[in-house]
C-alpha cells in the first residue's frame, strides 16, 4: 500500500528543523523593558525624596545624582530596547517566512493548491512581518503590565490611602483591555483573511491581463477584484473604531484617576501626613499606575500577531511526503512500475492503473483527453505526491522506501511552465539534485536545443534570466536542458514540450535518442507524433488505464483516434503508416489526412 500523506506536518528524515530564534530575543526585550520599567518606577521616589532634601536645605547631592542616573539609565534602555525589538522582530519575521516557504515547497502539489497565488504571497509577506512582530510586543506588553503594578505598589508604601483611590478605578481599565483584545482578535482575523482574498484576485488579473484586454473586460474585472473592498473597509473602520474607543476611555479614566489621586494627595499633605516631594511621587506613581490603559495598543500587535501567525502556520503545517532510508544500488535499468494504484480527490476517483510497468531506457507516452488523469499519473510516477492505494517501484524497489536526496536524483521532471528562477542561464540548468560541470550544462543545452539561441543573448550561458528575451518555447527548452543535465533513471515530462513546433520537438527527441545516457522516459502529451515515435503508450480514459501498447496498434481504435481529434478514415491507418514504417514513419507529420 502506498504511504498517503497525512494530515499534519510531516518532515522529511533528511532536513534540518531549521533555526528559530527561540525565546533569547523575545526575554531580552522583556528584560530590557522591565529594566527601563524598574527605573521608570524608581524615579518618582527618587526625585520626591530629592525635592524633599532641597526645601530642607539638606544634603542632596546623592540624590539628585541618584535622580539623573536613573533618567539617563531610562533613556539608554529605551534605546537598547528599540534595538532588540527591531532586532527580534526581523529575527522572527525571517523566521517565520522561512518556515512557511518550507512548508509550502515540501508540501504535496495538490494540498498546496488549495492556497491560491494571491493568498501565499500575502501570508508570506504581511502575515509573516505582523507574525514576526508579535514576540516582542508580547514582551514589551508584559513589561507595560510591569510599571503599573510597581506603581502601585510604590504609592503604597507612600501613602495606602492614594493607593486605594487609584486602585479603584484599575478593574475598570482591565476590563476594557480584555474587552478589546477579544474583539479586536476576531475583526484582525476577518481583515486578514479578505486582504488576503483581494490580493488573489489581482495576481489572477495581471496574470490574465491580455484576455482581458482582449476580450474587453477591464471594467467587469475591476469590480471583482474590488468587490471585497467594501467589507474590508468596514472591518478596518470597526477596528480603529475599536482601537479608539479604548484609547478613548484610557485618556478619560487616567486623567479622572490622577486628578482624584492629587486631590487626596493634596488632602493628605494638608493633614501634614504627607511632603511635597511625596505628593509629587504620589500623582506621578498615579499616573504611572493608570496607564494600563495605555496597553491597548501593544495588546492590538500581539491579537494581530496571534492572527498572522495561524495563517503562516497553515503553510507550515501542509501534509509532506515522508521518504524512507534506503537508495538505489548503482546500475539499475530504471524499470518502472504502478502497482494497483489508486488515487482519490474530494472522495472521487482520479486514477486507477492496475499493473503498469515502462521497461528501464524505453519511453513510454502517456495520452487521453483532459482530464483522463495523465498528470495525475505523471506526479504518482515520479512521487511528487503517494497513491491513496497501490504502489510505485524504480527497479523493485518502493518509490517511498527511498531517502529524498535518492529520489530526486533518480526520478527527475520537466514541466510545461518550468520555474527558472532569475539566476544566469548556465546557474539556473545546473540547479538541481547533482553537481554539473560547465560542460555538462552545454551538453544539456545542446541536447534541448536551446544551444543557437542561448549563445545570442548578450552574455551568452552567463546572461541573468531576468535580462533574458525568451519566448516560451525557448524558457521551455532550458527547462528540458535543465532536466537532461540532472538525468537519472527516470525522466518524467509533463507536456514539457508543449511550447516546441514539431520541428523542433523531433530534434530534442532524436537527441535524446543519440545520446550515451539511456533514461526511461513518461512522456505527457496531447500529439499523436509523439505518441508513434515512443516505445509505448499508456492510454487513460476517465482516470483509468484502458490499455497498454504501441500506438501503431491503438490506432487501429476509433476511440484512441477520437483522443487526438483525428478523423476516421482509410481504415484507421496509423499515423506514420504507408510507405514508410515505424519511427521512421511516425515522424512526417502530427496528422495524416
Amino acid at each position: 500500500m502506498g504511504s498517503a500523506p497525512v494530515p499534519g506536518r510531516s518532515r522529511p528524515v533528511d532536513e534540518s528543523p531549521g533555526t528559530d530564534p527561540g525565546r533569547v530575543p523575545e526575554l531580552l526585550v522583556l528584560g530590557c523593558s522591565v529594566a527601563a520599567a524598574a527605573a521608570a518606577v524608581a524615579q518618582p521616589l527618587v526625585i520626591g525624596r530629592t525635592l524633599d532634601l532641597l526645601l530642607g536645605a539638606g544634603h542632596a547631592a546623592a540624590w539628585i545624582a541618584a535622580s539623573v542616573a536613573l533618567l539617563v539609565g531610562e533613556i539608554l534602555l529605551d534605546c537598547l530596547t528599540a534595538f532588540l525589538t527591531g532586532r527580534c522582530t526581523a529575527d522572527w519575521t525571517a523566521a517565520v517566512r522561512s518556515r512557511a516557504l518550507r512548508g509550502l515547497l515540501h508540501a504535496v502539489p495538490d494540498t498546496a493548491r488549495a492556497h491560491p497565488p494571491g493568498d501565499v504571497a500575502t501570508r508570506l509577506t504581511l502575515n509573516a512581518s505582523d507574525a514576526g512582530a508579535a514576540p516582542a510586543a508580547r514582551a514589551a506588553l508584559v513589561a507595560s503590565l510591569v510599571t503599573p503594578a510597581g506603581a502601585l505598589v510604590a504609592l503604597a508604601v507612600v501613602d495606602v490611602w492614594v493607593a486605594a483611590c487609584v486602585l479603584v478605578g484599575l478593574p475598570a481599565l482591565a476590563l476594557l483591555l480584555k474587552a478589546f483584545a477579544r474583539d479586536t482578535g476576531v475583526s484582525v482575523g476577518a481583515y486578514q483573511r479578505v486582504q488576503s482574498d483581494i490580493a488573489s484576485r489581482l495576481l489572477e488579473t495581471v496574470e490574465g491581463a491580455e484576455t482581458i484586454a482582449a476580450a474587453g473586460t477591464a471594467a467587469r474585472e475591476r469590480d471583482r477584484v474590488l468587490g471585497p473592498l467594501a467589507e474590508l473597509g468596514a472591518l478596518g473602520e470597526r477596528m480603529w473604531r475599536l482601537h479608539g474607543r479604548a484609547l478613548a476611555t484610557g485618556g478619560v479614566l487616567v486623567p479622572l484617576l490622577t486628578v482624584a489621586a492629587a486631590a487626596v494627595g493634596g488632602l493628605r499633605l494638608g493633614a501634614g501626613v504627607l511632603s511635597a516631594g511625596e505628593l509629587l511621587a504620589v500623582i506621578r506613581y498615579a499616573q504611572l499606575a493608570a496607564g494600563i490603559g495605555g496597553a491597548a495598543t501593544l495588546v492590538g500587535a500581539v491579537a494581530r500577531g496571534r492572527a498572522a501567525r495561524e495563517r503562516t502556520r497553515a503553510l507550515e503545517e501542509l501534509p509532506a511526503l515522508s521518504y524512507g532510508t534506503r537508495t538505489l544500488s548503482p546500475g539499475g535499468p530504471g524499470t518502472l512500475e504502478l502497482r494497483g494504484v489508486r488515487v482519490s480527490r474530494g472522495g472521487v476517483e482520479v486514477l486507477r492503473a492496475e499493473r503498469v510497468t515502462v521497461p528501464g531506457g524505453r519511453t513510454a507516452a502517456v495520452v487521453g483527453r483532459s482530464g483522463s488523469g495523465k498528470s495525475v499519473l505523471a506526479a504518482v510516477a515520479g512521487r511528487l505526491t503517494d497513491p491513496d492505494r497501490g504502489r510505485v517501484l524504480l527497479d523493485g524497489t518502493p518509490l517511498d522506501a527511498l531517502t529524498r536526496p535518492s529520489l530526486r536524483a533518480e526520478v527527475g521532471f520537466a514541466f510545461a511552465r518550468p520555474e527558472l528562477g532569475d539566476r544566469t542561464v548556465a546557474q539556473a540548468v545546473a540547479a538541481g539534485p547533482r553537481a554539473v560541470s560547465p560542460h555538462q550544462v552545454r551538453a544539456a543545452v545542446r541536447l534541448a536545443g536551446a544551444d543557437a539561441f542561448v549563445h545570442r543573448l548578450p552574455q551568452g550561458y552567463d546572461t541573468p534570466l531576468t535580462d533574458a528575451p525568451l519566448s516560451g518555447g525557448e524558457y521551455q527548452r532550458l527547462g528540458l536542458a535543465r532536466a537532461f543535465a540532472h538525468a537519472g533513471r527516470v525522466l518524467v515530462m509533463d507536456d514539457a514540450t508543449s511550447s516546441l513546433d514539431t520541428a523542433t520537438e523531433h530534434a530534442v527527441e532524436r537527441a535524446q535518442q543519440n545520446s550515451p545516457v539511456v533514461v526511461t522516459r513518461l512522456v505527457v502529451t496531447h500529439r499523436p507524433s509523439v505518441a508513434a515515435r515512443a516505445d509505448l503508450v499508456i492510454w487513460l480514459e476517465d482516470g483509468r488505464v484502458r490499455a497498454v501498447g504501441p500506438h501503431r496498434r491503438l490506432w487501429r481504435e476509433a476511440a484512441y483516434r477520437a483522443v487526438f481529434g483525428a478523423r476516421e478514415e482509410g481504415g484507421g491507418a496509423s499515423i506514420g503508416e504507408g510507405p514508410a514504417h515505424g519511427r521512421a514513419g511516425a515522424l512526417r507529420g502530427e496528422a495524416r489526412p
